[in-house]
């Protein structure tokens, strides 16, 4: 659990381990709760022996703003479903480079958050 502008909330994905067929849209899905309304969710990318690395945040709030890391990675997008306290990451054209942890977060770090904020992908 993350205090966070006053607020208790938790993010953890969906699913622990995706694996999926090189060229495919992959959509990887974390829920969060707590009162988000305005917070931004950020995605974060690990390969093995090195650090996470930020690929974009998305605005909860109706506007859905996104800040995408720079470069842009041309093949991720995100959404959120404010209904379902949900976040998506999407992966077109995966590839195999694509295969890593990542990592939802509810702050502009991964060190704030638990582990069971990681997902596995394999292609």
């Amino acid at each position: 659990v993350i205090i966070w502008n006053g607020s208790a909330q938790s993010i953890e994905p969906l699913k622990n381990k995706t694996q999926v067929q090189a060229d495919q849209t992959v959509t990887l899905s974390c829920k969060y709760s707590g009162n988000s309304y305005g917070d931004n969710l950020h995605w974060y990318r690990q390969y093995p022996g090195s650090r996470p690395e930020f690929l974009l945040m998305i605005s909860a709030s109706a506007g859905k703003n996104k800040i995408h890391a720079t470069p842009k990675f041309e093949r991720l997008d995100a959404d959120v479903n404010e209904g379902d306290k949900k976040v998506d990451l999407i992966i077109s054209s995966a590839a195999v480079s694509d295969s890593a942890l990542y990592y939802c977060a509810l702050q502009p770090t991964v060190t704030g958050n638990p582990p069971n904020t990681v997902l596995k992908v394999f292609i």
